[in-house]
This record gives structure tokens, C-alpha cells and sequence, in this order.
């Protein structure tokens, strides 16, 4: 029997809740299209049925696939499952036969971890229903816990003279708590959600906010949003406050972009796709059915269209008059220029 062509894998270890539900996995080396020999190294070592699959596996099996992976010539993921050994933590083997809805939280997590890893950009992997299959989770000094089990971790941390830090209350980890990228800076962890991509070259200010499944090309300065789904192309600058109109807050289907070299003002906002070299003034929100007025190089209104209508296209400058209120559009005469030393030593 041939192997299959899988679409990823990975093995990770990850938390389970009492009820001996996932709570999260860590995949320290996920894999995109793995070769042949890889596959069947981890077919051949989890009892693969086909399909997408997460299997779980024990300590003592890794020995074994150890041996396979060095003998597949796939030595770094070789030395990852001898570390396992010492695991207390359950273990998993993730196969993905097809990019297809995610079945399972180890699935979700492969995913998520595939983008972080700069291995698929926004919208190049499949998340459908992602969110209703993750657990709320509280996210402490101690690693995962499920929320019903939360008092008793406390009560049990503080006989002990502890204090169990709770970071956060979210379906999505912090993404440097499992993957640190390299090349970027980033003020506040906190901020940025596993399955964020950040391309080389990207800084994220202390009050810049990157989702999953959205992110940067690199180089970039983020100071403000980027939503669920958008994705900002090189040289652009985003802003302290400002915001971009994701498929989760508001956006609908529309898939919500910025273009390379663009600046989106402090506090300002976008519901449109940027096309290149775009601005949008300081405080100013341009939504989908915003009504635009156009004006030619003489500065004469030309007509008034939705925003829609200008959808990704390029060198545009929105901006909102201030005798009249009303938005307007014309030619941009300039693109915005990052400051290399921001960005050369990251």
C-alpha cells in the first residue's frame, strides 16, 4: 500500500481537563506536504486509520519513532521525540490527510501553528468552525485550565503557599507562548493571539492587537488592530488606535486587506480593502457604505460613490473635510516610508 500525500503533521504534547478533554497542544515542529518517509515514519508509530486524525500516543512508543525519523533522515523532529520521553503531559500524533474543517482542538492547533510559523499566510488554511471547537480556557502560571477546575487549582496553589497567576480568560493562547518568530518585536505579548502571522521585520507596539488567521507581511509598524482575517502587506504603518474591520467584528464576508505602504491614521479605521500606497487621515473611519466624494486634481467634486467602489485599488487618500464633514477621496501623492533602523534589528 503506497503512503499517503499528507497535507501536515506534527507531534506535539499538550493539557487535557479532568474529563480527559484537549485543552491545547504544542507543536514544537510542525510540517507542511511532509515527504513520503516522514509520513510513513509517523504512520508506521501511531496507528493511523486515514483521514485527519490526531492520535494519542504513550512515552514508550517514542523510542521507535525516533528510530524512524532518523532513519527517514528527519534527525531535528528525531532528537523533539526523545525530549518527549520525559513528558508527564499527553502526547499526539496530528495528521491531516486534506485541508478540510478542523474536527478536533490538536487539528485547530496544528493550524494555528502552521501560521505562526510562517509556513501558510491568512486565509491559506482551513479554520471553518475553529472557534466553537476550542474551550474557553484559563491560561495561568501554571499552564491551561479547564474553568471548572479553576478553584480547586487556586485553593490548591495557595495550601501550598502559591499564587496561581490567571494571564487571561480566551479560546486563543498568547502565539510567543508557543512560537516566537524570528525578526519581529513585539511591546506586548499579550496582544497577539496564536495563529498570528508576522512576517519578518514587523514591530508591534505595546498597544498594536494581531488576531488569528490575520497579520503582516513584514516589514511593518503596528500600532493598532489587525481583526480576525486581514492581512497588511510590507511597508505599511497602522497607527496607534486605529482599527481594521475583520470578518468577526462587523466586516461580513468581505475579506478586509491592506495594501503595501499604506498608513491608516491614530484612531482611525477601515470596513474596505486598501489596494498599495493608500492613506487614511487621523480619526477618520471609512466603512463599506461610506459615502465618498471623489474628488480630480483641481480639487472638484467629480461624483459620490459608496466606499465599496473603491475597494483595493491603488494610491487613494481618504480624508474628511473639516467646514463640510463630509468624507473625501482623491489622488495620493506620496507613500509612507518606514524607518529602516525601526525594523533592521529585529
Amino acid at each position: 500500500m503506497s503512503t499517503p500525500q499528507l497535507f501536515a503533521c506534527g507531534f506535539g504534547v499538550g493539557t487535557y481537563n479532568l474529563k480527559s478533554e484537549w485543552l491545547e497542544v504544542y507543536y514544537p515542529r510542525p510540517v507542511l506536504n511532509p515527504d513520503a518517509d516522514l509520513t510513513q515514519a509517523l504512520i508506521d508509530n501511531c496507528g493511523y486509520e486515514g483521514g485527519n486524525q490526531a492520535c494519542n500516543i504513550t512515552p514508550d512508543r517514542l523510542d521507535a519513532l525516533s528510530e524512524a525519523l532518523d532513519a527517514a533522515n528527519h534527525h531535528d523532529l528525531a532528537m523533539i521525540a526523545q525530549q518527549m520521553k520525559r513528558s508527564h503531559r499527553p502526547l499526539v500524533i496530528t495528521l491531516l490527510a486534506t485541508d478540510t474543517d478542523p474536527a478536533s482542538v490538536p487539528e485547530v492547533y496544528l493550524k494555528l501553528h502552521l501560521l505562526s510559523h510562517r509556513l501558510v499566510k491568512p486565509h491559506g488554511v482551513n479554520l471553518t468552525g475553529a472557534f466553537g471547537l476550542l474551550k474557553n480556557v484559563a491560561w495561568t502560571s501554571d499552564g491551561a485550565i479547564d474553568l471548572e477546575e479553576l478553584p480547586q487549582r487556586q485553593l490548591l496553589a495557595r495550601m501550598d503557599g502559591k499564587i496561581l497567576t490567571v494571564e487571561s480568560v480566551d479560546k486563543f493562547p498568547r502565539m510567543c507562548d508557543y512560537v516566537v518568530p524570528a525578526g519581529v518585536r513585539i511591546a506586548d505579548t499579550a496582544r497577539v493571539r496564536l495563529g498570528a502571522y508576522l512576517g519578518e521585520g514587523t514591530t508591534i507596539m505595546h498597544e498594536g492587537f494581531v488576531n488569528f488567521n490575520a497579520g503582516t507581511e513584514g516589514p511593518n509598524m503596528i500600532e493598532g488592530r489587525i481583526s480576525a482575517g486581514v492581512f497588511v502587506g510590507a511597508g505599511s504603518d497602522l497607527g496607534g488606535g486605529c482599527s481594521t474591520m475583520g470578518t468577526l467584528s462587523g466586516g461580513g464576508n468581505i475579506v478586509i486587506s491592506v495594501g503595501e505602504k499604506c498608513l491608516i491614521g491614530a484612531n482611525a479605521g477601515i470596513g474596505i480593502p486598501l489596494g498599495d500606497r493608500c492613506t487614511v487621515e487621523s480619526g477618520l473611519y471609512v466603512t463599506s457604505g461610506s459615502k465618498i466624494t471623489l474628488l480630480d486634481d483641481q480639487g472638484k467634486e467629480v461624483s459620490v460613490v459608496a466606499a465599496r467602489a473603491l475597494a483595493n485599488q491603488d494610491d487613494l487618500l481618504f480624508r474628511r473635510n473639516s467646514q463640510t464633514g463630509r468624507i473625501e477621496c482623491l489622488a495620493n501623492r506620496s507613500a509612507i516610508e518606514l524607518n529602516e533602523a525601526l525594523h533592521s534589528n529585529n
